[in-house]
């Protein structure tokens, strides 16, 4: 899957944040038909880090969220502000 159709856009709240800093996770609205593998190849391709772990959930308004937590090599507080949401 194509990683600029996987990944839709990043997400960034109070609770993301916090996520954020403390556990080295990025939170993005993904596709709904995108699996973990690709969830984690998009990441690494586009943002050129490693990820360790990806979660998913459907969330309440039918979208698909990815919380991807990278390896401890890589912060995620660099790509959040490379990204511009921090």
């Amino acid at each position: 899957m194509d990683p600029y159709k996987t990944i839709n856009y990043p997400v960034m709240t109070e609770v993301t944040s916090r996520l954020l800093e403390a556990e080295n996770k990025l939170v993005f609205i993904v596709n709904r038909s995108a699996t973990k593998r690709d969830i984690k190849e998009a990441v690494e391709e586009l943002y050129d880090v490693v990820v360790d772990k990806v979660n998913s959930t459907i969330t309440a308004e039918g979208t698909k969220k990815a919380f991807v937590k990278l390896n401890p090599d890589y912060k995620a507080v660099d790509i959040a502000i490379k990204l511009g949401i921090l």
